[in-house]
């Protein structure tokens, strides 16, 4: 199941019934995982662990080295979870030193043709990048989120669980979860993904929790330590809400809002 024409590292280790397409390189330090399918022409160099079952498409980088002028060629590494689907022009890079040293895409991810994941990012599950959508340095990803085609996201930017960034929009600040972004509001808040947790199971119960809380938030005109205060108060009843207090807590730049 490897063509003769692929390059593999005797270092590499390599799962049972994984394929590999012709004239891939799989470089030394490199893990992948059973069932995995690796398509031509694809690029792996490590140190990369990538898990099971995942799906690689033609053409793909995977565990370069990252693109910071301050990485000088310490060990750093790139790990990918289960039953990723990564597409065609993929790159990936792993992390830097000074950065954690690591990059990671967790599990059921769509990495769909040109997008970009740079050094030292954190990604969650059930996420979908779309076509050219990309991540800066250190930029984190909740589950479940979804970036819609040529959409951005900053360098050291947390976007939390849920979210939904529309297309070409360009993401300066730390997104909440549950949120929708929209590039013809100039990057800022435009309500909840409503339709995403509907589809996700979210009862109408639950969603009117986050949209209280949205307005609480961003439509109040309150100081974001009122707001907190308030959200408080609504995080007894609701979970979801207590989920946004706590990114609240994580968030370390400033809030889209």
């Amino acid at each position: 199941m490897i063509h003769p024409t692929a390059q593999i590292d005797p270092s590499a280790r390599i799962g049972a019934n994984v394929t590999i397409g012709a004239y891939t390189i799989v470089g030394a330090d490199v893990s992948i995982g059973d069932g995995t399918v690796v398509g031509p022409h694809v690029v792996i160099e490590g140190p990369t662990r990538i898990g099971q079952d995942n799906r690689i498409s033609q053409f793909a980088s995977i565990g370069g080295p990252p693109q910071d002028k301050k990485f000088s060629g310490e060990r750093t590494e790139l790990e990918i979870g289960d039953r990723n689907l990564i597409r065609e022009f993929v790159t990936i890079n792993r992390g830097t030193g000074e950065g954690g040293s690591l990059t990671r895409i967790g599990n059921d991810n769509w990495l769909l043709a040109y997008v970009h994941i740079a050094h030292d990012c954190i990604v969650g599950d059930h996420v979908v990048f779309s076509n050219y959508s990309a991540l800066a340095g250190h930029a984190e990803i909740g589950d479940w989120t979804i970036l819609s085609g040529y959409s951005g996201v900053h360098q050291f930017c947390k976007v939390g669980v849920h979210a939904f960034i529309g297309m070409g929009c360009l993401v300066g600040s730390d997104v909440p979860p549950f949120v929708m972004m929209a590039n013809e509001a100039r990057g800022r808040p435009r309500g909840i993904n409503s339709e995403g947790l509907k589809r996700r199971g979210f009862d109408a119960a639950r969603i009117g929790a986050i949209k209280r809380a949205y307005r609480t938030l961003f439509m109040a005109g309150l100081p974001l330590a009122e707001a907190r205060e308030q959200l408080e108060v609504q995080a007894q009843d609701s979970e979801d809400v207590r989920e946004m207090l706590a990114f609240l807590d994580r968030s370390e730049r400033s809030l889209a809002r």
